[in-house]
């Protein structure tokens, strides 16, 4: 009877959280891969049959050219972001415990403003009329304004200012963990700064440095609103080709396609992820 009771105790906690999953999770989910077997209708929406022509279409050329560009943006994107937030948290995890919550609370602050009002005020500054080219140009370092935004180059600005805070915090996360004493004890025994971060720093916060660089990269591959505003339009990512594809075009059952081909990738680099040696943990803890 006791086992009972907490049987039953666990399924109505657990219950809410079920529910929440299924209903919007797995369901929507099923629903996408569903109409990308499906007809395009007449004038939008999906029409009952099954056909995979849909995911025979993804194969144009424009469609695989786009997926390509999209892989190297969101490489180029995490690497920078990867370049910058080391050295930045590693800068801060050495701090006091006050500047610590100061600095974090810095990187933090910026999701309390929208993203669209964030992303309009880097419009102004890069703008060929923005403060960028005015100062660079007052300074004589240019004649000409630099093209900054309305581009590739504009849109992956906008993708590096949008993610890095979620590159700093699985960093900021595993640095602080990194045990001190050993660092003391490499340099007890002669060994050279450079020598003990190899060997023992960037080992220890691997953890850290594959859940910074999912957490980027995956995002980066969708996030067509950034790239709509920082890019002009002239820049698509694969999250682009989707909202087009529902919103423009109607294609429904092409655009489910291409979701689900997006849905795929995540899991190929979360599966890559765990095999390289990260902990499903350092991603749902953060």
């Amino acid at each position: 009877m006791k086992r009972w009771k907490s049987s039953l105790a666990k399924y109505c906690m657990l219950s809410p959280i079920v529910l929440w999953m299924y209903l919007l999770v797995a369901i929507p989910f099923l629903y996408i891969i569903v109409i990308s077997f499906m007809n395009k209708g007449t004038y939008g929406g999906v029409t009952p049959g099954f056909t995979l022509k849909n995911y025979g279409d993804i194969f144009n050329a424009l469609y695989i050219t786009t997926f390509v560009k999209s892989l190297f943006i969101s490489f180029a994107v995490t690497l920078i972001c990867l370049v910058i937030s080391y050295p930045f948290t590693y800068f801060i995890a050495k701090k006091s415990e006050i500047k610590k919550t100061v600095f974090m609370s810095m990187v933090m602050i910026p999701f309390c403003v929208s993203m669209i009002i964030r992303l309009f005020s880097w419009v102004n500054i890069l703008r060929a009329e923005g403060y960028i080219n005015k100062i660079l140009s007052a300074l004589g370092f240019i004649s000409v304004p630099l093209s900054l935004v309305y581009n590739q180059t504009g849109a992956m600005i906008g993708l590096i200012y949008m993610l890095l805070p979620f590159m700093v915090l699985p960093l900021y996360s595993s640095i602080e963990k990194l045990d001190k004493s050993l660092l003391e004890a490499a340099s007890d025994l002669g060994a050279k700064r450079w020598r003990a971060f190899l060997d023992i720093t960037l080992p220890l916060t691997k953890p850290g440095i594959f859940a910074g660089c999912v957490m980027v990269f995956i995002p980066s591959m969708g996030l067509y609103f950034v790239t709509d505003m920082m890019g002009g339009s002239k820049t698509l990512v694969v999250g682009n080709l989707i909202k087009n594809q529902f919103i423009t075009a109607r294609n429904w059952p092409l655009g489910a396609a291409m979701s689900v081909i997006l849905m795929l990738i995540t899991v190929i680099l979360l599966k890559g992820y765990t095999k390289a040696g990260g902990s499903m943990d350092d991603l749902s803890g953060i």
